[in-house]
């Protein structure tokens, strides 16, 4: 029985999903490739949970408590076997981008300060992201993220990946940087103090670290390039005591120690306030997940599905958020790692969850002489790997307005920035509104015969054989509030310019759906065209749209010898009606034997 199988004839299955591959799991082999993979996994996840807690605005240490709460929930409970869920660049970001315009510019603060200030509207605002994504799994409304389309995604992501890494230049260089409602103008600041005021020693160590996470990872593909980076850093600060070397900075005292179980503060001001950023994380966070786990499933030929994941998600979130954790999502890069080691099942995650508890327990010491600027270094080179234009230029050779969305996205982004929020939600109430605006007018075509005996638009053949008689229209859009009108005026339009006619025959294949207002227009033109002796004729209706117009009467009114379900079938009833006797010499020159 496969697992599908099981989990329709076990529905308990679902509220314990990781069920399904526990068995599996419990194999040697499984377990031995899953340590395996989830020890690589954790090696990478350290360092780099460390430097996207520092993009969040928070202490470094906060991003071990991301990691392992969030990892193992997710993956219990998710349906992606090699998905590593924990901190990730853009969600990182996206927390900063929330948080700071409340309470201010944490560099600005002492730790204390962000623990007591920052902090907790970070934790609550992984409360909420999950509890939006639990909500849209538990009642099935994963669809709901394709009102982010792939082309505003794109767009989003090449300036947030911009952003990020412009936005620590100034850790790399050892300079000061400026937080205000201008993201341009903070870079801008930054970049006059380079020449004459870049700590050489911070300077060596970001260098160094990007040089060595580039080459490892283009001539050394299979070493964790980040743990020698890191490792490396440690070792050189400590011998040569950059601590001492101001501003050097590192990333000191780490509380030893697993984070205390915690209530998240439920400020009701607050909550209202971080709402709508927890949308815009919640959707962008599970679409950076979701696309992962496909691609993945795609080569291990698992089944994916969406809402579990947003199930699996929304609890990590939750969970993490009584952890001391901020929001966190699937990650591109560890997941690639987790799926390259060999992970067979969700255990992988577990392990990695496990190391990481053992880190916070025994080992925080050893990340005392870690440098920042290193840290900034894996954030740069981990968000280099996000920007791709081709994506964008790819977007708009498929459509003009699909290219539309994803650039005025990129640079509404920018723009906004450090608002990335808004700059989202400006992409995506755009691309709706292209959408609407396609839909409001779809292609319409006036139909000739072609020698090959198809049906085809008169605009592109304008020589093919018509008939006075007979407006043959075809109608690819759904009849809907928004369009219906544009269907009656290219009605009427066509039969202002052939005064002659007597039918009008609908063709109605690419008719997908019928609401109400596309109902009543219809309904009216068919009894107006009437009263000027034209009668309506459709074909090739879907089963859908019949059954409006069984259930409003529609069907009674139209009349079933009006109903066909070819073209060619209405227009030998049309013919046999025009000419029941053979007279005007038979004339059918939209029939294809006549053609």
């Amino acid at each position: 029985m496969s697992e599908s199988e099981q989990s329709e004839t076990k529905p308990w299955m679902k509220l314990l999903p990781f069920m399904n591959w526990l068995g599996e799991a419990k194999n040697p082999t499984t377990i031995r490739a899953d340590l395996i993979a989830g020890i690589t996994v954790a090696l990478v996840l350290i360092p780099q949970s460390m430097a996207y807690a520092q993009l969040a605005g928070l202490p470094p240490y906060y991003g071990l408590y991301i990691s392992f709460m969030p990892v193992i929930i997710a993956a219990l409970w998710g349906s992606s076997k090699q998905l590593a869920t924990g901190p990730v660049a853009v969600v990182s970001l996206l927390t900063a981008s929330a948080i700071i315009p409340l309470v201010g510019d944490p560099g600005a603060m002492t730790e204390a300060q962000m623990i007591s200030i920052y902090a907790p509207l970070a934790i609550l605002l992984a409360f909420l992201v999950g509890t939006f994504q639990l909500f849209l799994g538990v009642f099935k409304l994963g669809v709901i993220v394709n009102f982010l389309s792939h082309p505003v995604i794109v767009g989003f992501t090449n300036a947030a990946a911009m952003i990020i890494g412009l936005s620590q230049l100034n850790k790399i260089f050892g300079v000061s940087k400026e937080r205000s409602e201008s993201f341009v103008n903070d870079i801008w600041g930054v970049i006059q103090q380079v020449p004459d005021h870049t700590h050489i020693p911070t300077f060596l160590f970001g260098a160094s670290a990007i040089l060595i996470l580039w080459g490892f990872k283009k001539y050394l593909p299979k070493i964790p390039g980040v743990l020698v980076a890191v490792a490396g850093t440690i070792v050189v600060s400590w011998m040569v005591g950059y601590e001492a070397m101001r501003p050097g900075a590192v990333v000191g005292t780490i509380p030893e120690g697993l984070p205390s179980f915690t209530m998240p503060t439920f400020d009701l001001d607050m909550m209202g306030t971080l709402i709508t950023s927890a949308i815009v994380i919640s959707l962008v966070g599970f679409m950076e997940a979701i696309s992962i786990a496909k691609a993945m499933a795609a080569k291990t030929k698992d089944r994916i599905d969406p809402n579990q994941e947003l199930i699996g998600q929304g609890l990590g979130n939750i969970t993490g958020s009584f952890f001391q954790s901020y929001p966190a999502s699937g990650s591109f890069s560890r997941s690639a790692v987790n799926l390259g080691a060999g992970a067979k099942t969700g255990m992988s995650s577990v392990f990695t969850g496990v190391i990481v508890v053992i880190t916070l327990l025994f080992l925080t010491p050893l990340l005392y002489h870690l440098p920042k600027a290193v840290l900034a270094a894996v954030i740069i080179m981990a968000v280099i790997g996000l920007i791709n234009f081709k994506a964008v230029i790819h977007a708009w050779h498929a459509s003009k307005h699909d290219g539309i969305a994803s650039i005025v996205t990129f640079v509404a982004t920018l723009g906004f920035a450090p608002h990335l929020d808004k700059g989202i939600m400006v992409g995506a109430g755009l691309a709706i509104l292209l959408y609407l605006y396609r839909t409001i007018s779809p292609r319409v075509a006036q139909l000739g015969r072609f020698e090959d005996g198809t049906l085809r638009d008169l605009r592109v053949y304008p020589e093919l054989p018509t008939d006075e008689r007979i407006i043959l229209i075809r109608f690819d859009g759904s009849l809907y509030f928004a369009n219906v009108a544009y269907f009656e005026d290219t009605i009427l339009a066509a039969v202002a310019d052939k005064p002659s006619a007597r039918y009008v025959l609908v063709v109605g294949d690419g008719i997908n759906e019928m609401d109400a207002s596309g109902e009543e227009v219809l309904r009216h033109l068919i009894e107006r065209l009437r009263g000027n002796g034209i009668f309506m004729v459709v074909s090739g209706l879907k089963r859908q749209v019949l059954d409006v117009m069984r259930h409003t009467g529609l069907y009674e009114i139209l009349g079933s010898g009006n109903i066909y379900a070819t073209e060619d079938q209405a227009l030998s009833a049309i013919y046999d009606q025009i000419n029941p006797y053979g007279d005007e010499g038979n004339f059918c020159p939209l029939m294809p034997e006549k053609a």
